[in-house]
């Protein structure tokens, strides 16, 4: 095993990863930053001489104190605060129940609104109010935008869901109708992802093309404020073009050291363990506005322009969601991932109300010379005496046995692990994995976690009970062998270019290409979203045959995604690769 310093002299590249991508937009709005100036920006748009009703519609995970202060600029006569208006505590947990569950990992996705969340005699005292003010009304919350008809101006307060998530871990939010910042963040998070982050996108959905000003308040005390128009031409001009998301990285029981040299990332970090590096319902889009910078989540592109960004053919089998993910998983230097399966198509609709289940493939960036993937299980087992020792491994009587039940093979940089639901999982140490995936987000029925704990010093949620109902037992080191393990095989070739198919395997819906180049390759979208990575050389630049964008150049282990409605694009070696054999992976839904 190597040292850390070791490792690093091993893995170092000159890092070029882009940390902060943004899509500059073209327009002659301004960003308005800082309370007293958003505030005065809100008033040139007030009549002096009528009745002004502001309404702030928030999202979950706002700091709402910061935002009351801040808009009580306006000096309103009247200030309605929507969660004055909401069911007590109580109730809201009673009618959530059904959802939220007392699993510690799952939930049903909830097909409550925000309506549901207001108590009928309050809500109707709140609008008496706000009608019958004499002067200007200040209507602000969740759900504010539901007691009036037609605001005078009308301000959305949108949150990434990677900042939500920290800043439940930090105690700073409550979900919606609750009053639980101290409460564990596994709970909050378990509430947001059922009930209230779906709530709130159908609020948003409802009102996002009324929206006057958005505001971003991702970072505190440092507000932003910019026109609704220019975001949604914004996310116009963003469906016509390549662009990045902007990565979140985290760390974990388990993570490395890889992507903190080859991404740039702080060395004071113990480890990283994940990158979100695609994952659209995670991640922030960042608008670039002159010198200036404005983020909203991600999904609101999906949310606003899915045919133009997904194709018609995936809108129509996935609606306004975004199936593809691409994020990364590093154990270079640390452990190996907790032991896993994914539900079935069938028991995932069944249990949790959810479309399509996580198929997934692990498509090694790196590894070092002892990298291994745990994948499908040992030829000739017994399946009643492996799930006999993970519930007593889960009861604390004993370890785990993986070796003797799991089929552990070696891999090496750019092999691909096919990994289709109902197959037990796992990355060994030694591997920088792009896992590639569908996109239901948190289903994994963890079997085993190596007795370890995670970082809040509890141990992680075990799932035996689950896994063994979904675990494919024909799926052992034959079938892995022919058909999981490096299916790859040529499709075309040209000068200077060669094109792979790679996977997924025939259950699956994604399809992935892989393209060895030293000379332009021309692709295609056939209108469907393409989503890639840079596996292999420094720089590629992006381009339009037609000049219909300008050129897009990305750099190694960065994701970027070529909406449907982009059609041909061409890849070239850029840089300091220029002339050298580069790679990219490439993932779309099959037709």
């Amino acid at each position: 095993m190597l040292t850390i310093e070791e490792s690093r002299v091993k893995y170092a590249k000159k890092s070029n990863y882009d940390k902060l991508p943004n899509v500059e937009l073209n327009t002659n709005d301004e960003i308005f930053k800082g309370w007293p100036v958003i505030v005065d920006e809100i008033k040139k748009t007030l009549n002096k001489n009528a009745k002004n009703i502001i309404v702030v519609e928030t999202y979950q995970g706002v700091l709402h104190e910061e935002l009351i202060e801040g808009l009580q600029g306006l000096e309103p006569a009247v200030f309605v605060n929507t969660m004055d208006l909401f069911k007590d505590e109580d109730a809201i947990k009673d009618m959530t129940w059904k959802d939220v569950t007392d699993d510690r990992v799952f939930g049903y996705m909830t097909r409550l609104d925000i309506q549901d969340f207001f108590d009928a005699d309050q809500r109707s005292s709140g609008v008496d109010l706000i009608e019958s003010a004499g002067g200007d009304v200040l209507v602000y919350g969740p759900g504010a935008s539901s007691l009036v008809e037609k605001p005078t101006v009308l301000l959305h307060v949108d949150m990434a869901r990677w900042n939500i998530q920290l800043r439940m871990r930090a105690n700073k939010v409550t979900n919606l109708g609750m009053s639980n910042s101290e409460e564990a963040f596994s709970e909050m998070y378990k509430r947001g992802f059922f009930v209230d982050w779906r709530v709130c996108d159908r609020v948003k959905k409802d009102i996002y093309s009324k929206v006057d000003y958005f505001l971003d308040t991702n970072i505190e005390e440092n507000p932003k404020m910019l026109s609704g128009q220019a975001i949604r031409q914004g996310l116009d001009e963003t469906a016509k073009r390549p662009f990045r998301v902007v990565p979140f990285f985290d760390p974990g029981p388990w993570g490395g050291q890889w992507m903190k040299d080859v991404c740039d990332l702080d060395r004071e970090v113990d480890n990283f363990a994940w990158c979100f590096d695609c994952v659209p319902e995670e991640n922030s889009l960042m608008f670039k506005v002159g010198e200036d910078t404005f983020e909203i989540p991600s999904v609101n592109l999906v949310f606003q322009q899915p045919r133009e960004l997904l194709g018609d053919v995936v809108y129509a089998r996935f609606g306004d969601e975004f199936p593809i993910r691409f994020d990364f998983l590093d154990t270079m230097e640390g452990g190996n991932l907790s032991l896993q399966v994914h539900p079935t198509t069938e028991y995932i609709q069944q249990e949790f109300g959810m479309n399509y289940t996580q198929d997934e493939s692990y498509y090694m960036l790196d590894t070092d010379e002892e990298a291994s993937v745990y994948i499908g299980v040992n030829k000739g087992i017994n399946p009643k005496e492996m799930i006999h020792q993970l519930h007593e491994a889960q009861a604390g009587n004993c370890d785990f046995d993986a070796d003797k039940f799991v089929n552990k093979i070696p891999v090496k940089k750019h092999d691909h692990i096919l990994i289709p639901n109902g197959t037990v999982h796992c990355s060994g140490t030694g591997g920088m994995v792009l896992e590639i995936s569908a996109t239901p987000y948190i289903f994994t029925f963890k079997l085993w976690d190596w007795g370890r704990l995670g970082l809040d010093g509890k141990p992680r949620p075990i799932n035996v009970e689950r896994g063994e109902k979904v675990i494919n037992w024909d799926r052992d080191e034959d079938f892995v062998q022919e058909e999981l393990y490096n299916d790859i095989r040529k499709v075309a070739e040209g000068d200077g270019w060669l094109e792979e198919r790679t996977g997924l395997h025939k259950t699956e819906f994604i399809e992935t290409r892989r393209h060895w180049f030293s000379k332009p390759v021309i692709h295609d979208t056939n209108g469907i979203v393409n989503v890639l990575n840079l596996v292999e050389g420094q720089e590629a630049i992006v381009e339009s045959p037609t000049d219909a964008f300008e050129p897009f150049v990305v750099h190694y282990a960065e994701t970027f995604i070529v909406p449907a409605q982009v059609g041909q694009y061409i890849i070239s070696p850029y840089g300091e690769s220029e002339g050298k054999k580069i790679a990219t992976i490439k993932a779309f839904v099959r037709g």
